[in-house]
C-alpha cells in the first residue's frame, strides 16, 4: 500500500488526484497540506488522512509519494523538496516557469531515483490513444499538417473563482498558453510522435478581466504556428474567452485523409478518407456528466499511471523526461510573441 500525500487541495485535487488515489487498491491518502487549512481538512473529512501545518511537516512523515497541485511558481521547489525527501512525484503542469527550473526538477528526479511524471491527462484519452498507434503505424499516412483548439470561458469557470490565482502573474506567471496551450502543445507531441521544431505565437489579453473591472495581467488568447521535425506545419489556439460550450479539438492532416478527435458528440475519432466510407470510433463511451449521472467516477488514468510507474520502475508515458519537451516550445512560443518573430527550438 503507498502512502500518499497531496500539496494543494485546490480544485484539481477536489476532482482528480483526491478520488483516483481514494480509488486506487495500492493506495491510501496519508496526508494533507494547504495554505488554506480548511480546504486540507475538508479533504482530510472526505477521505482520511493527517492535516499537516506546513509542507515540511508533510515530507517527513516516510510518505512514498506526493501530488503537487500547488500554483505555478511554486511547483518546481515543492517538486525538488519532495523528491529529496525520498518521495516519487507527480506534478501538475506547467512543470515549471523557467525552463532552468524544469531541468532542475528532472536532475533532482535522476539523482534521487524518484519517479518524476507531469499531470498530461490528455495523453490517456482513449482516442488520443488510439490517433497515436494509427500514424504511428503508417497504414493511415503521414501527417502533413494539423489544427488543435482548447477554449473554454476561463478559469472562473473551473474553480469557482472570479480572481483566482491562474490570472495572477505573480501566481501562475503564464495565462492561457500554460494552463490550456501546454495540454495541446504536449498533445501533438504525443500525436505525432516527434518534436516541434520552430514556432510562430501571438499572445494578448483580449477580454478577461478581474472583478474590479480592469484587464488580468496575463494572456487569455494564444495563437501559435507550429512546424515539427518532419517538416509538419499546423497552428494552435488556446483561449479563456470562449462563452459558449469549451472547444477541444484536434484534427491531424495526413496523406491519406484527416482524423478528427473530439469533434464529434458521438464519436471521439472519425477518419475521413477521400474515397470510401470514414472510419468512426466511440472510444469514450459516456461524457463527465453522464458518468456523474449513472454513479460513476470519472478516472483520468492519470494516478493509475503514476502508481503503475512506482511500482514497476518504468517510466509512464507522461514521465517528466518526455513532457520537458513541450515546456521548451512554451518558452519559446513566449519569447516568439514578445518579439515578433520565428523562434527555432533545441533540444
Amino acid at each position: 500500500m503507498l502512502r500518499i500525500g497531496i500539496i494543494g487541495c485546490g480544485k484539481i485535487t477536489q476532482v482528480r488526484h483526491a478520488p483516483e488515489y481514494a480509488y486506487h487498491a495500492a493506495c491510501t491518502i496519508a496526508a494533507w497540506y494547504d495554505a488554506l487549512p480548511e480546504r486540507a481538512q475538508a479533504m482530510a473529512d472526505l477521505y482520511g488522512g493527517k492535516v499537516c501545518e506546513s509542507i515540511d511537516e508533510l515530507l517527513s512523515m516516510k510518505l512514498d509519494a506526493v501530488s503537487v497541485c500547488v500554483a505555478n511558481r511554486a511547483h518546481a521547489e515543492v517538486a525538488i523538496r519532495a523528491l529529496k525527501a525520498g518521495c516519487h512525484v507527480l506534478c501538475e503542469k506547467p512543470m515549471a516557469v523557467t525552463m532552468d527550473e524544469c531541468e532542475q526538477m528532472l536532475a533532482a528526479a535522476k539523482r534521487t531515483g524518484k519517479v518524476l511524471m507531469i499531470g498530461h491527462n490528455q495523453r490517456f484519452n482513449k482516442a488520443h490513444k488510439e490517433a497515436r498507434r494509427m500514424l504511428k503505424s503508417g497504414e493511415w499516412g503521414k501527417p502533413i499538417g494539423f489544427r488543435t483548439t482548447f477554449a473554454h470561458p476561463g478559469p472562473e469557470g473551473w474553480t469557482g473563482q472570479q480572481n483566482s490565482w491562474f490570472i495572477q502573474k505573480n501566481q501562475s506567471a503564464f495565462g492561457v498558453l500554460a494552463d490550456l496551450g501546454i495540454h495541446k502543445t504536449d498533445l501533438l507531441h504525443f500525436l505525432l510522435n516527434e518534436p516541434i521544431v520552430s514556432v510562430t505565437a501571438m499572445m494578448g489579453t483580449v477580454d478577461k478581466r478581474y472583478p474590479e473591472g480592469g484587464l488580468i495581467d496575463v494572456e487569455d488568447n494564444a495563437l501559435c504556428i507550429y512546424r515539427t521535425q518532419s517538416g509538419a506545419m499546423g497552428q494552435m489556439h488556446v483561449s479563456w474567452t470562449n462563452y459558449g460550450s469549451e472547444d477541444n479539438a484536434t484534427r491531424i492532416y495526413t496523406t491519406k485523409g484527416v482524423l478528427r478527435l473530439y469533434e464529434d458528440p458521438a464519436f471521439s475519432l472519425i477518419f475521413e478518407r477521400p474515397d470510401g466510407e470514414p472510419l468512426r470510433l466511440a472510444l469514450d463511451e459516456m461524457t463527465t456528466n453522464e458518468k456523474q449521472t449513472a454513479g460513476q467516477r470519472e478516472n483520468t488514468g492519470v494516478i493509475d499511471a503514476f502508481v503503475e510507474s512506482i511500482l514497476t520502475g518504468k517510466p509512464s508515458i507522461a514521465d517528466a523526461a518526455e513532457c520537458i519537451q513541450a515546456m521548451r516550445v512554451v518558452f519559446a512560443a513566449v519569447r516568439s510573441a514578445q518579439e515578433g518573430r520565428t523562434v527555432e527550438i533545441q533540444y
